[in-house]
This record gives C-alpha cells, structure tokens and sequence, in this order.
C-alpha cells in the first residue's frame, strides 16, 4: 500500500477560540476524543467531504493538577498549513470581521496567510485562476509574521 497522508497535529492551548478559528475557514469538527485518565482532548476537523483525507488534528492537554500549563511558542517553526479557497477576498473579509488579522492580505488575488490562536501560520490560495487585484487587498501592508 502507498503512503497515505492522514492528519497534522498541532498543539493548542484553547480549543474553543482554535476550533471557531477553523470553523471560520470551513472546516467542521468531525470527531472528539478526552482522555481524562492522561488529561488531553483530540478534536478532528476536515474540510466538508474530506474527512478521513485530509485532516486537522487539535492537541489540548489540560492543564496541570495544580494550575500549571504549558506554553507552545514558535508556531513558525512548524511550517504551515495550506487550504484551497473558492473566493480568497470573501473569506479573508469574513475572517477580518471576525477579528482575525490578515498577516500578508490577498494584493494579488492568489494568496494570504493568516495564523491561529496558537500562532500557527495558515496559508490560503485561491482555487482557479487568480481573482482581479482589488482593493482594499490591494494596498494592505503586511502585519507581522507569516
């Protein structure tokens, strides 16, 4: 059998806020797991239609007994993940409105990166051909990493 790509695990440190940031990409929770024993959740989510092909996987480990937590910086460090978008200038303008910043805005109509709660770097591209430059992408400047 040929490899198969199943999911990307990325450590979270507040699960609502990071499973409604995907939501806002589209991506729908399609399995939970909590494990009070090891004291961790699991939440999958997919793309609609995608599920069991192509997979995020949401690590939380809940805090210590005694309040403690862990802090997960570096979230560059990981790379990106990468979705395919049907209008980039409508989903970037649903994600402003709700409160998210566009790290590099869409100037071309091709691509844009943003990043989750925990600092992860999340790249949108648009399906197709590049959408007409426009404003207000067009003129945006790029705000911090990405």
């Amino acid at each position: 059998m040929p490899i198969q790509y199943l999911h990307t695990m990325l450590r979270v440190t507040d699960p609502d806020a990071t499973v409604k940031f995907f939501n806002l990409l589209g991506l729908e929770q399609v399995r939970r797991y909590d494990s009070e024993q090891g004291r961790f959740s699991l939440i999958f989510l997919a793309a609609p239609g995608q599920k069991d092909v192509a997979e995020v996987e949401l690590t939380y480990n809940w805090p210590a007994e005694d309040g403690g937590s862990e802090d997960y910086d570096g979230g560059r460090n990981f790379g990106h993940l990468a979705y395919r978008v049907d209008n980039i200038y409508e989903l970037c303008q649903t994600l402003m409105d709700a409160g998210v910043t566009i790290n590099r805005p869409p100037r071309d109509g091709h691509m844009a990166f943003v990043r989750t709660p925990d600092n992860i770097s999340v790249e949108l591209l648009q399906a197709g051909d590049n959408l007409p430059v426009q404003e207000p992408w067009a003129s945006m400047e790029n705000i911090g990493e990405w």
